[in-house]
């Protein structure tokens, strides 16, 4: 029998391998949703959001509530059969991403027959004569050896004369048993390192409960007058050539499904519930379950319990010599093996943590950051000649202006940098120059007054015109486009390391419109910051003007001795919130 049920589960398992396998996963939540998490946790969620603690609050997730049937198989001392129904229902709920408890019920059926003979059925109040099981026994018994399996005196517990059939009866049993149970549930493998979730979910289980139970035997004919016992005299006498299939048959023809008799049971000596058997159970198991949708997944399980009885197929006697019996010394327990449907159940909530990959946060914030505290960056430039170090060709003196490889500068080509060089353009021709950078050419009139032949330049003159940045209406996000232009001035800035400039925003005539300006000229000032690497002390901070478009940010060069603030309060900081 239990080859017939792993055959049947078997085979829903590799039906619904492939689709389980094949399911597409997404990603876990998102955990900044704070709708999801519980009033409880939101201190723990708030100091994880302002950066304070390392640690995403646990978010409010599903319960489960499941239905299912199967078979119930009580191993014990008959052989079990199939029986229907087995039905059962449990809630479960999460405590953590690997542990989580349910509580579930059980209703079951157990049937049980055997194909061998048994002599000692006198020992069981449910098949001797007089409804109650013998004390002592000294009735005649089978004579060894006698081929046709009679007695030679009266049979005292079915009454038969000598010289008739040996009686013996073929136990069966049918089990009805309520089950309740509180069990804590492993998940065995939800955290994976190369995948964000899976389809399928592999789990074991350990509980303990109460069992309730009532045993029937099916020990009398009802087509007879008198509801008389059966007369397995026709099986035995020719059993010895028949084999199992052919005492099955037998004995299906022969008995109806009545189950009319009580089983032996424990009497007096255990608790009873409702009149029935009581019995504390433990039970352990294994499953597994697949995805059909986020709400919905069909789970196989298998559950093995253990009850401290010898009586759930109502027989505790084993066969032993010629009409003689000893108790058995093992308990029964039973298996359950059920196919059902659970449904995720709870609304603002994430699916079952059992569900969720707790790794899937971590990973998500080394791949792509987005709540992760980065430093700024830092780029040192020990020359001050606005070229970082990991670019600079050339450790330059101090005031030299450099090009994008932080090379001094040479406009003549005469090696002489033009910080240095008294003449700023050498011909051709009058080069080698002297250490000045003075040519060999005789003096002119080109050349009067040759001297410092640098003068030195404004910010303004140095810089050039700069451009304008334009934000598209009530926006504050800067294009593509803008930051290509913001590009080309930070390089002018590093070039030119002793200038700041002066970032202007435009309009103040109400409150949208200050805070608006403020924005543009706080986006354009981060951005070189943060993006161009350019020292926040080379800005002035310029917004609110009259006279320019409300949409555009205009960059110049600061004057000799303009100063003012790098960075300003925004004016209206609540207003975009309203």
């Amino acid at each position: 029998m239990a080859s017939k049920k792993l055959f049947l589960l078997t085979g829903m398992f590799c039906l619904l391998a492939s689709y389980g396998f094949s399911q597409r996963v997404g990603a876990s939540y998102d955990v900044k949703d704070s709708s999801l998490i519980p009033g409880k946790r939101m201190p723990q969620h708030t100091e994880f959001l302002n950066g304070t603690y390392n640690f995403p609050a646990k978010p409010r997730n599903q319960w489960e509530i499941g239905i299912k049937a199967g078979l119930v198989n009580i191993s014990g001392d008959i052989p079990s059969q199939l029986a229907f129904p087995s039905l059962g229902l449990h809630v479960r709920k999460a405590f953590g991403y690997i542990f989580s408890v349910r509580a579930e019920y059980m209703y079951g059926t157990a049937k049980g027959r055997t194909f061998n003979p048994s002599e000692n059925f006198m020992w069981n109040s449910a098949w001797s004569k007089n409804g109650s099981a013998a004390t002592s026994y000294s009735a005649p018994y089978r004579i060894p050896g006698n081929p046709d399996m009679t007695v030679s005196t009266q049979n005292v517990y079915y009454g038969l004369p000598a010289n008739t059939p040996y009686e013996v009866v073929y136990y069966n049993y049918k089990t009805k048993m309520h089950d309740l149970s509180l069990e804590g549930v492993v998940t065995l493998n939800n955290i994976r390192f190369h995948k964000s979730k899976t389809g399928f979910n592999f789990y074991g289980f350990a509980g303990v409960g109460g069992t309730i139970y009532d045993v029937k035997v099916n020990a009398l004919n009802e087509g007879i007058s008198g509801n008389q016992k059966y007369n397995f005299a026709s099986i035995t006498v020719n059993s010895q050539y028949k084999n199992r299939k052919d005492t099955y048959k037998a004995l299906k023809n022969l008995l109806d499904d009545t189950y009319e008799t009580p089983a032996e049971n424990q009497g007096a000596r255990r608790p009873k519930l409702f009149g029935k058997t009581f019995k504390p159970s433990g039970s352990v198991g294994a499953g597994i379950a697949f995805k059909l949708n986020s709400r919905i997944n069909l789970a196989i399980e298998d559950r093995q319990t253990f009850v401290k009885d010898d009586l759930l197929d109502g027989q505790r006697w084993q066969e032993h010599a010629w009409g003689d019996a000893v108790l058995t010394r093992d308990y029964d327990s039973y298996n359950y093996a059920t196919i059902g449907l659970n449904f995720n159940i709870g609304a603002k909530s994430t699916e079952p943590l059992w569900w969720l990959n707790p790794l899937d946060y971590a990973y998500s914030e080394i791949r792509n950051p987005r709540l992760m505290r980065l430093p700024k960056p830092v780029l040192p430039d020990s020359d001050g000649d606005g070229v970082t170090d990991q670019f600079d060709q050339e450790q330059t003196p101090a005031g030299c202006p450099v090009d994008s490889h932080g090379i001094t500068k040479d406009t003549d080509g005469d090696g002489v940098p033009d910080c240095k060089d008294k003449e700023l353009i050498t011909p051709t021709y009058c080069q080698p120059v002297n250490a000045d950078g003075i040519g060999k050419c005789p003096c002119d009139s080109t050349c009067v007054g040759r001297g410092p032949a640098i003068v030195e330049q404004t910010c303004s003159e140095k810089m050039g015109a700069l451009p304008s940045v334009s934000f598209k209406p009530n926006s504050n996000k800067l294009s593509d486009d803008a930051k290509a232009v913001l590009s080309t001035v930070a390089a002018k800035l590093r070039n030119t390391p002793g200038c700041k400039i002066v970032v202007v925003g435009y309009c103040s005539s109400n409150k949208k419109e200050q805070q608006l300006s403020w924005d543009h000229v706080n986006a354009v000032i981060n951005y070189m910051v943060d993006s161009e690497g350019i020292s926040s002390d080379r800005f002035i901070f310029n917004y609110g003007q009259t006279g320019g478009d409300c949409n555009t940010v205009d960059l110049r060069a600061a004057g000799d001795g303009e100063n003012g603030p790098n960075t300003v309060e925004p004016p209206h900081p609540n207003l975009r919130k309203k």
